[in-house]
């Protein structure tokens, strides 16, 4: 029976829009890259901002990375002698994504993800509530907020031509800055509720 490494397991990075996350991502990476381990950077494809193959940080670090379509090609393109899974943007995958990070977790490999933690609307976003709720280290990461500086940046706030998304708004739109600001509680505009009519009582 062979040895099994020490450092295997899951954690995850995740908060608002603009906090880090991919930063601290690519930062882990590249200590287990000095470390001289195998490392898979895992993207799925439905994020285009960095065109094909490229996993990058707002402060220009980039690494290459394979774009995947679904949760199962994740187990598709890890090889047995990958030690480090890198998975970005994790919130953008489908529920069975929980299921393939058990499985790589099981096969002694570190799985590092990272992902919005809820979507514009404040709510959770995917399969995030299942996998901070599996994750054995769990780094919640606050952004400064864009519209009055505070430091305590926890939501993500959609602008739509420079006003706050309706509740209508889909939860999945590709964009950067110009789209979405990290907000503080007291500056973040919740979508507007859609008002149902009154029903009528009937005598």
């Amino acid at each position: 029976m062979r040895e099994l490494d020490n450092y295997y397991g899951f954690e995850i990075i995740t908060g608002p829009m603009s906090c880090g996350k991919t930063e601290e991502l690519l930062r882990r990476i590249r200590r287990f890259q000095i470390a001289q381990k195998n490392i898979k950077i895992i993207s799925p494809d439905i994020d285009t901002r960095e065109g094909e193959n490229r996993v990058a940080s707002r402060n220009g670090l980039s690494l290459d990375a394979i774009k995947v379509k679904t949760s199962r090609e994740v187990l598709d393109v890890v090889e047995e002698k990958d030690e480090i899974i890198a998975i970005d943007e994790i919130q953008f995958f489908d529920e069975e994504i929980v299921d393939v990070v058990n499985e790589l977790v099981s096969q002694h490999k570190k799985v590092i993800a990272c992902g919005l933690d809820l979507d514009f609307k404040a709510e959770p976003f995917g399969p995030m509530p299942q996998l901070l709720a599996i994750a054995n280290r769990v780094d919640k990461l606050m952004a400064i907020c864009m519209k009055c500086g505070s430091e305590y940046g926890v939501r993500t706030q959609r602008l739509i031509n420079g006003a706050p998304a309706g509740k209508n708004s889909p939860q999945i739109m590709i964009g950067g800055d110009e789209t979405y600001e990290a907000r503080c509680l007291d500056c973040y505009e919740p979508p507007a509720k859609v008002s149902r009519p009154k029903l009528s009582v009937v005598q």
